[in-house]
């Protein structure tokens, strides 16, 4: 029955948006991109049911708001050892060929050390030069929140982040660190020098990325 519950395609993402914050329906598609509206609806009516999480209707723009019951909660070292398992096994090549710039950013944002900002606030802007769709991207940072913007914001931007998604993508996975990126010319910044320089303590990475990998493939 906990299968049957669990094991439906996407049931696993959709917590895991719910353990990291999100509450909001937008949020919760913003982080799992490719679910269609019709299924994530009916996901979170499925996790309603099972009393997995609550959902607190009327609330801004009569938008429902979704909260992790304590049946939920204590799902969370499950859906945490998923991830670690992943980042240890599953060859990253094979993550690298799947890659969302929407699902990226709204990760990087989210994992942002505002603390570790040398000023706010920030506008930092991300491009991705080889994408037609989905090419620039703005985070907007105080001392205490960090919004995600994929329409500029109209304000002078303090850094500028070039570099393949690729490449941002291993470095948000872990795979890749940014020095040797940046070092290798794959990644470039412009602008604020002492943003730059502290792009290592402030940039947003998975929570999985301090998992060492170690990988075997068994032939026979």
């Amino acid at each position: 029955m906990a299968a049957e519950v669990l094991g439906a395609r996407w049931t696993f993402l959709i917590l895991r948006e719910l353990l990291s914050g999100s509450a909001r329906y937008s949020d919760i598609k913003r982080g799992v991109p490719r679910i269609s509206p019709t299924l994530l609806s009916k996901r979170l009516k499925e996790l309603e049911a099972a009393g997995i999480l609550t959902a607190r209707r009327g609330g801004p723009g009569g938008n429902a708001e979704y909260r992790l019951t304590a049946s939920g909660e204590e799902l969370r070292p499950i859906v945490m050892q998923l991830g670690a398992w992943g980042q240890r096994w599953i060859d990253s090549s094979l993550s690298l060929k799947n890659l969302d710039p929407s699902l990226l950013m709204w990760d990087m944002r989210r994992n942002i050390n505002v603390a570790s900002l040398p000023h706010a606030p920030c506008i930092i802007q991300f491009e991705y030069p080889e994408l037609k769709n989905g090419r620039h991207w703005w985070l907007v940072a105080d001392d205490r929140n960090v919004d995600l913007c994929s329409i500029d914001p109209g304000h002078e931007v303090d850094l500028f982040v070039t570099g393949s998604l690729r490449s941002m993508t291993a470095v948000w996975m872990g795979a890749a660190t940014i020095k040797a990126e940046v070092e290798a010319g794959r990644i470039m910044l412009d602008g604020d020098r002492a943003l730059a320089g502290a792009i290592h303590k402030w940039l947003g990475l998975s929570p999985f990325a301090k998992d060492i990998p170690n990988r075997r493939v068994n032939r026979a």
